[in-house]
């Protein structure tokens, strides 16, 4: 958005207000305005709770569309599919185009699930083929994700525009890792496996555990400075057993090398990035792979299991390895790998700097305005289709 509003198109983001505290609208930078929007109760909501209030969500952003000029905006851009409900309902009453990033999908997650993990509803998969349907554009963020809209929502591909997810390349940037380490608490020569990220099965951070586990099995000998970072707090399904990670690390005899910290600010992201030998993304599916990227962007390889969208984030061989498989043994063969060989760990951290240079805001923001400048002209066309044959 910031991005956006400086290449000279301003944005008003709609979100569900989560605290009585907040104003209805915050001025983020020039140009970019924040509209919390009440819709249910503002804490304590379920993410399967949250389709219940998408009319109260929609009521709200119709409603701030009344107090402006006819013709206010131009182009509505719905991210997830609950805002897609909502933005394809504006768009239509507005009269501009809708465009549309999935970010997960559904009928993807259900391919893809891990060991005990519960299915998406079908309310979903049909909420989602919905919102396909009436997008004028679609945003995948990889050619890989394009190709499941069209094989599993018959997406026209003709519609569908790749636009990677950028990063901060001035926040997310490489840095002295002994300062990083010092400043967490960390042995300057310690082996620090990081995981960053939501604590759910779909992210399958029980992989690291496991492979931790078979590595101190084959040399005892690392215990002594191993360190196995938790960064984040259990979402979606994870909220079920809160308590899963730090139980199967105890079962596996690893508690006192699991260090588990809870969400951080990206200031501090970046110094566990830094902190890091290497990240680890054991998804089951990613439709990108943002911690992948900003890992790579401070110079950090990163283990990542080879679907979805990590196959565009992570160089295979370059910045990092690619898996295809989740067996345990493998991991710590991998992690092994770059452990104990210096200089292949200095070649995947520049080649994770060049690889990440690919990544940041400013061609996101000009992809995406290109990808509106598509919807807009399409649907100008298609209106001057109509006109004629009403004529």
């Amino acid at each position: 958005a910031k991005r956006l509003a400086e290449a000279g198109t301003a944005v008003e983001v709609f979100t569900r207000a989560t605290s009585s505290q907040l104003p209805d609208q915050v001025e983020l930078a020039p140009g970019v305005l924040v509209r919390h929007v009440p819709a249910g109760p503002y804490e304590g909501l379920t993410k399967s709770e949250l389709p219940a209030q998408l009319c109260e969500f929609a009521r709200g952003v119709l409603r701030a569309e009344t107090q402006q000029h006819p013709g206010w905006y131009d182009v509505v851009h719905g991210h997830y599919w609950l805002s897609g409900q909502v933005g394809a309902l504006a768009a239509e009453r507005w009269g501009v185009p809708f465009v549309q990033s999935m970010h997960t999908m559904a009928k993807v997650k259900n391919e893809n699930l891990a060991a005990g993990d519960a299915p998406e509803p079908r309310t979903r998969v049909i909420g989602e083929q919905q919102v396909v349907d009436s997008a004028d554009r679609l945003v995948a963020n990889t050619a890989d994700e394009a190709s499941q809209l069209a094989a599993l929502y018959d997406a026209d591909p003709s519609q569908v525009d790749v636009v990677h997810p950028g990063v901060d390349l001035e926040k997310f940037s490489p840095g002295d890792q002994a300062q990083a380490r010092a400043a967490l608490g960390l042995r300057q020569d310690a082996a620090v496996l990081l995981f960053a990220g939501r604590i759910q099965p779909l992210k399958s951070p029980d992989v690291l555990l496991r492979a931790a586990a078979v590595l101190l099995q084959r040399r005892p000998d690392l215990r002594e400075r191993l360190v196995v970072p938790i960064v984040g707090g259990p979402s979606g399904s994870g909220l079920d057993h809160p308590e899963s990670l730090a139980d199967l690390a105890a079962d596996l005899g690893i508690g006192d090398v699991v260090r588990f910290a809870p969400p951080v600010t990206q200031a501090e992201l970046v110094t566990w990035y830094r902190a890091a030998t290497l990240v680890a993304v054991p998804s089951r599916n990613e439709s990108f792979g943002l911690v992948a990227v900003e890992a790579q962007a401070c110079g950090t390889p990163v283990l990542a299991a080879g679907v979805g969208g990590l196959r565009t984030a992570v160089a295979d061989g370059a910045s990092g390895l690619l898996l295809d498989t989740y067996d345990p043994g493998a991991w710590a063969d991998a992690i092994s790998m770059v452990v104990d060989a210096p200089e292949l760990r200095g070649s995947f951290g520049r080649g994770a700097r060049l690889h990440a240079r690919r990544f940041g805001w400013d061609a996101t923001a000009a992809q995406t305005l290109d990808s509106y400048a598509g919807a807009r002209a399409e649907l100008a066309r298609q209106e001057r289709g109509l006109l004629l044959r009403a004529q």
